[in-house]
């Protein structure tokens, strides 16, 4: 199997890492290596798909502005 070695990252990114690997009840390696697993799993037009049915799901609902909750949230 291959390692590798992300260098420069944020201390804000790992600590966001570390929270997210808690959440889900595994270290911080095996958190790392799922998200990079997903990723690598999703192609352009896997994720195009996604998006169209996720669309579709919606409909034309009208959403609430989330301006303000991402500005509170980047405060954090």
């Amino acid at each position: 199997m291959a390692e590798i070695l992300v260098r420069g990252l944020e201390p804000a990114v790992v600590q966001r890492l570390k929270k997210r690997a808690k959440a889900h009840g595994r270290s911080l390696q095996a958190e790392a290596k799922g998200i990079l697993e997903q990723a690598a799993t999703l192609d352009m037009d896997s994720a195009r798909a996604l998006i169209e049915r996720i669309r579709r799901k919606l409909g034309r609902k009208r959403m609430p502005d989330s301006t303000l909750d991402i500005r509170r949230d980047r405060r954090r």
